[in-house]
């Protein structure tokens, strides 16, 4: 997969989400087992609100050359969707989220190793296309 898809897909996903969590958080977190009551709207349109920044983040730097700025976007965002990772994990082995949490887990996951996967390959190095 090139950067530039992996780039797109992230900010689709961001999107999607995003728009839920700001407009409708309890329904959505409903889906996943999930009763967020009037304490929890707050962060979870605050979340939203992250997710817009990183739709932003990612459609405009999917063009980005190779350099130590595409490095450190790609190391921010392997962090961040390792670490949604593993609090997804534990939710759902503590029975936080019904068993489509494993959906958000997979989302995670998926992101997780398509950025990790830039962060191994050497720059210049020739990048595999699916077509």
């Amino acid at each position: 997969m090139k950067f530039e898809t992996l780039m797109v897909i992230k900010a689709i996903v961001c999107l999607v989400f995003g728009i839920a969590m700001l407009v409708f958080p309890a329904a959505l977190f409903s889906i996943f087992g999930v009763d967020l009551g009037t304490g929890g709207i707050f962060p979870a349109r605050e979340y939203g609100s992250a997710l817009f920044g990183i739709l932003m983040l990612t459609w405009f730097a999917r063009k980005v050359p190779e350099s130590p700025a595409r490095t450190a976007i790609i190391l921010a965002l392997f962090i961040y969707d390792a670490l949604g990772f593993v609090v997804t994990i534990i939710a759902r082995a503590e029975g936080v989220l019904n068993a489509l949490g494993w959906l958000v887990a997979v989302i995670y996951l998926f992101f997780t190793v398509g950025f990790g996967y830039f962060l191994m390959t050497k720059p210049g190095a020739p990048q595999k296309s699916a077509a």
